[in-house]
């Protein structure tokens, strides 16, 4: 590829043994985007950052491109024009901030912060949130790369660009950062290398054990250490993808409940009175059940900011969720289409998804015997269950072994119950029933899975995934039917777990419920102190059996369905189900 410095320097025919012309670069055209020159930093920065980001459309806020974004705040407004420079005078200086300038011949954009000029002499200004490196060129590569691509499309628009500056505003330092042929080079080169990795389709390998991960933005969806565990079995991953969670889901059940936004926050109101505040940026979710009235203006700031609204029935069934424009990386989507439709690979899956399920209910179990040991003969009647499970021939016979081991699991679920000789007959559980459920723990569990299948709906959608097309659960029409094989293994270590603890330490009593025409629910209270259960659950820790850190079964959720999306794009070979001991 040609630059246009490299016409000025080219050796004539007659005077070289191999004679050399330059070549202009095609213009391009149709529907083939323009690199970013951020892009081109993210990609000497790291390729496989670079492609998460382009071509896949990934994104997470950190602390530092929060404060990135609040530093850039006055070079972000724009102001002053940049003219031609065959229009200006030889001694006309110019000063514009925060402007838009593309190539179509290089295939190049860039946003600069600032462009100075003094007659045809263009010096492109990049701002930077912290101090000045200490280093032999001033800046590291990525920063001159980025700044450099500037240079380049300045020079397409008639500007003489020799070099460029780098500011940083922690140190209020600048750096000057000259254009020189190996700067040139250097950027042709990752410029080159940004658009075959698009145009390949393959991500690139994630670093290994690098100094530059900890402070990713997108760690933890780029898992470096986990899929290189995962795909080599090499040293254990640094606990990088667990940050902590702040933010949590807000939920409004009150009957005629109105929610609308306020600056920088959501207002609850019942009977025109306000009765809740939940800050935005402390907000992971909106969760409405029954009939609330969620404003447009706070509806169009959730989208924004790409806070998902959960739509609940008046009896706790999830009906759906509203986001904005959706995940943009569809190389997922297509991975989980073609997946869907290969048996083997469907049956592969089902039985990880049934025989870890069977696993943590017996975990439960054992964990949770009210009377002595768990008796030998149980066990292994479930070690056969999850070596059937993992043998099946096919999802018919899966889904009878599936059905066999839940069945034994709910004849002994009221060992877990606390002293049923002395509690209540209401939680005195027999035997699994639903639509509708006929009794307190029936009702209970029901809820507990809806509120369960909302959440791993939430999470599988924010990697990307279409939560109606599964491997185990067979499409059916509003059904989240991959939402459903993701919770199996999770439903007695979330779901019942938090059922039991409920129930044992009296958070929900007999005065929770309410029975009509022989259906059993959850009163408002009752399913206000339930929710609370739950989600303490959710907040609860657990150490990884794979990976050795600490995780909450809520970061859980969204770091197994990653694992599944690592799965299907081939990086890692099995999907790593979760199970406890």
């Amino acid at each position: 590829m040609a630059s246009p410095d490299d016409s000025s320097d080219a050796t004539p025919a007659s005077q070289s043994p191999q004679g050399e012309l330059p070549l202009p670069f095609p213009e391009f055209s149709g529907d083939l985007p323009l690199l970013p020159a951020r892009m081109v930093n993210e990609f000497q920065y790291c390729p496989r950052l670079a492609y998460l980001e382009w071509v896949q459309g990934e994104w997470a806020d950190s602390v530092d491109t929060v404060d990135g974004r609040y530093r850039h705040r006055r070079v972000d407004t724009p102001s002053g024009d940049l003219a031609d420079p065959a229009d200006t005078a030889p001694d006309s200086r110019q000063h514009a901030r925060s402007i838009t300038l593309s190539s179509n011949r290089l295939g190049l954009i860039a946003r600069m912060d600032i462009v100075e000029a003094d007659g045809d002499i263009a010096t492109p200004v990049d701002y930077k949130r912290g101090k000045r490196p200490h280093v032999a060129r001033g800046a590291y590569d990525p920063e001159r790369v980025q700044l450099c691509v500037q240079g380049l499309i300045l020079e397409e628009h008639g500007f003489t660009v020799p070099a460029g500056a780098l500011y940083y505003a922690e140190s209020k330092e600048r750096v000057r950062v000259e254009f020189d042929d190996e700067l040139r080079a250097l950027t042709r080169s990752a410029v080159d290398g940004l658009r075959h990795i698009a145009a390949g389709g393959h991500i690139p390998p994630p670093l290994v054990d690098s100094p530059k991960c900890p402070r990713c933005s997108l760690v933890g969806i780029c898992l470096p250490d986990e899929v290189n565990f995962l795909a080599r079995m090499t040293e254990p991953p640094r606990p990088l993808a667990v940050p902590r969670e702040d933010a949590l889901p807000l939920y409004v059940q009150a009957r005629g409940a109105k929610v609308s936004k306020s600056g920088e926050t959501l207002e609850v109101f019942v009977d025109d009175q306000k009765v809740a505040i939940a800050r935005l940026g402390e907000t992971s979710q909106v969760v409405l059940q029954g009939g609330v009235y969620l404003t447009s203006p706070a509806l169009h700031e959730l989208m924004a900011r790409e806070i998902p609204v959960t739509w609940l029935s008046h009896g706790g069934w999830f009906l759906g969720h509203t986001v904005g424009l959706g995940h943009k990386n569809v190389e997922i989507r297509t991975a989980q289409y073609r997946a869907s439709f290969d048996d083997r690979h469907c049956l592969r899956l089902a039985r990880g998804f049934v025989a870890a399920k069977i696993r943590n209910a017996r975990t439960l179990l054992r964990r949770n015997w009210k009377r002595g040991e768990l008796p030998a003969d149980l066990l292994d009647e479930f070690r056969r269950d999850i070596e059937q499970a993992e043998r099946a021939g096919n999802l018919q016979t899966l889904l009878g072994v599936e059905g066999n081991a839940a069945a034994r699991y709910f004849r002994h679920f009221r060992e877990m119950l606390g002293n049923t000789d002395s509690m209540s007959a209401s939680f005195d559980f027999q035997k699994r029933n639903r639509r509708p459920p006929a009794d307190p723990v029936n009702a209970l569990l029901s809820y507990a899975y809806s509120l369960l299948a909302r959440s791993v709906s939430v999470a599988a959608t924010a990697v990307g995934f279409d939560i109606y097309r599964g491997f185990y659960h067979q499409p059916r029409y509003g059904r989240p039917a991959l939402a459903l094989d993701l919770m199996e293994p999770l439903r007695p270590l979330i779901a019942e777990s938090a059922v039991i603890m409920a129930i044992n330490n009296a958070e929900v009593r007999p005065t929770d419920f309410l029975s009509a025409a022989g259906a059993v629910s959850l009163t408002g209270d009752g399913r206000k102190r339930f929710i609370a259960s739950f989600e303490r659950r959710l907040s609860q820790e657990v150490t990884h059996p794979m990976f050795g850190y600490r995780v909450s079964y809520r970061r859980l959720l969204e770091l197994q369905a990653r694992l599944l999306a690592r799965h299907l794009l081939g990086e890692i070979p099995e999907y790593p189900n979760f199970t406890t001991r």
